[in-house]
């Protein structure tokens, strides 16, 4: 029996739709499972968007804390439902804005966030116990959870309301971007110190986002994204299995965060995959009781490396489609890149169009009308299905070296990402690969590309923060915070969870850098080998 109905979903989204008394077709369910229910290819929960829309979270952040909350409250006001925070390079890579190394990257690429001060004011006004956080940090992301746990401790915020994602993923900085401080063993094992603490304290916050999103953007393909995600995912999975906790109390709370790119069916048909990937992992590889355990929920950052100086309107179509396949793929939180991201950090103009283009999407185009719009079609199932085959084949290979932290110690992983990379872009240049404006009709009175000031940095913002944080060194309890960074050298040389002394560390003043010091003189610094 067929009719249509009026239906208001819990998203606020009125529509009109055909529906045949069930919203799944028996055909699909009996082939792939109903959406919500293992192996979840059609999607983590029954009724994705029809009940609630994906997190429109745009990365934000530079400059000094004050700046970087003059940009949330600017994106959350035009209808932004999460944040996503930004740091600059000395943050990432555990350097107060004094440092001698620091100095010129201050604020440049992300908020530079020195103390607890810093990390209260990024979100002052902000209450931290009604909205949900991302923070892409890895290498430090323990020392900037103790901030954002004391700051949240100043807005009389528990611990148990505070939602949000740490990337925390550190395998992926040896893999790909290389803001790596420690050597892969402690630092995978700071890694698990946070999910561990957070599985105890945080019940709706996800300590890690285990990423293929930079080794995509590093030159790797589609399924060497999907195998290297996974095989991270593996491996902290055994690493925290090896410290004797169970897989049902963790893996609820890992979520992923994927590169969309510009093949529509192929990052649909990869997202899919993922999700099916994953849910047999959970039940076949670590024995999985419970589903949620195997259901994998991802961000998406839709590809800065696939826009372009070169006529750069052109990157608006580029972002439309990279939103439309996240979406289509079920992803459950979103970044839509700004169109001027091949020049400088984004205008306000471009990521309120980013943004609009999210809720466009959204709220205009119907595809969240449905649960998995393309599943059936032959094409994507087809997909889907090769996809996951040459994935496991990747997983495969990775198993054969010894897991994911063998294989990043022999450099074959890096290789993997350097042979496709250089691939890639011998095609770009070669016209094989078509980059509109690139390599196919160029604009021919365009000789060379001027890359307009879009974006200038406050050249005082460095000093000012260099002033701040010693103005704060200056005025806490010497005494405590001497001890209490003892106390974190002293759990990080006998294998304690380092949390609870981090945390104390914070509260008692000391700063991301000492306590960086703290972990490397205790764990020392990488250098990492040539691959080749």
């Amino acid at each position: 029996m067929t009719e249509v109905r009026e239906i208001a979903t819990d998203a606020g989204i009125p529509v009109r739709e055909v529906y045949t008394e069930r919203d799944v077709a028996p055909a699909l369910d009996e082939r792939l499972g109903a959406p919500g229910r293992p192996p979840f290819t059609r999607g983590p929960y029954p009724t994705m968007y029809r009940g609630q829309l994906w997190t429109m979270r745009q990365f934000a952040g530079f400059g000094s804390a004050e700046h970087a909350n003059e940009r949330f409250r600017f994106l959350l006001d035009r209808g932004q439902t999460a944040l996503s925070v930004a740091f600059d390079l000395p943050t990432q890579l555990g350097y107060d804005s004094a440092h001698a190394v620091a100095r010129p990257e201050v604020g440049r690429v992300g908020v530079a966030i020195d103390t607890a001060d810093d990390m209260a004011d990024l979100f002052a006004g902000l209450p931290l116990d009604g909205i949900s956080v991302n923070f892409t940090i890895n290498a430090t992301a323990p020392i900037i959870l103790a901030m954002y746990l004391v700051a949240a401790e100043r807005q009389g915020a528990s611990q148990a309301s505070l939602a949000g994602t740490l990337q925390n993923d550190i395998l992926k900085e040896f893999l790909a971007r290389k803001t790596f401080v420690f050597p892969p063993h402690p630092s995978i094992r700071l890694s698990c110190d946070v999910i561990e603490f957070a599985t105890q304290r945080l019940p709706r916050f996800n300590p890690i986002s285990i990423t293929g999103y930079h080794a995509r953007e590093a030159g790797c393909d589609a399924v060497q994204e999907l195998g290297l995600t996974l095989a991270s995912a593996i491996a902290y999975s055994e690493a925290l299995v090896a410290r004797g906790l169970p897989f049902d109390s963790f893996a609820p709370r890992f979520s992923f965060h994927f590169a969309t790119t510009m093949d529509l069916f192929e990052e649909v048909a990869k997202l899919r995959a993922a999700r099916r990937m994953w849910s047999r992992i959970a039940s076949e590889r670590f024995g999985a009781h419970d589903p949620n355990s195997g259901r994998l929920r991802f961000f998406s950052g839709n590809s800065g490396t696939t826009l372009t100086a070169q006529q750069p309107l052109n990157n608006i179509i580029r972002s439309t489609v990279q939103c439309l396949g996240a979406v289509l793929g079920g992803a459950q939180s979103i970044h839509v890149m700004g169109y001027d991201e091949a020049f400088e950090i984004p205008t306000e103009e471009a990521v309120t169009l980013s943004l609009r283009t999210q809720q466009i999407i959204a709220l205009e185009s119907g595809a969240a009308r449905t649960v998995d719009p393309l599943g059936g079609s032959y094409y994507v199932e087809a997909l889907t299905d090769e996809i996951e085959a040459r994935a496991n084949d990747v997983l495969t290979e990775i198993d054969a070296l010894g897991g994911a932290v063998a294989a990043l110690e022999q450099g074959v992983s890096q290789r993997w990402i350097a042979a496709s990379a250089y691939r890639i872009e011998r095609e770009i240049a070669e016209g094989i690969r078509p980059r509109v404006g690139v390599n196919v009709h160029e604009d021919p009175e365009q000789a060379s590309v001027e890359v307009p000031a879009l974006f200038t940095l406050d050249p005082s913002i460095a000093e000012r923060q260099i002033a701040r944080t010693a103005a704060h060194v200056a005025s806490r309890d010497g005494a405590a915070c001497a001890e209490a960074t003892a106390a974190v050298e002293a759990a990080a040389g006998d294998g304690v969870n380092v949390m609870p002394s981090l945390i104390h560390a914070v509260r008692a003043g000391a700063t991301l850098g000492e306590l960086s010091d703290v972990f490397r003189s205790v764990f020392g610094e990488f250098r990492e080998p040539h691959p080749w």
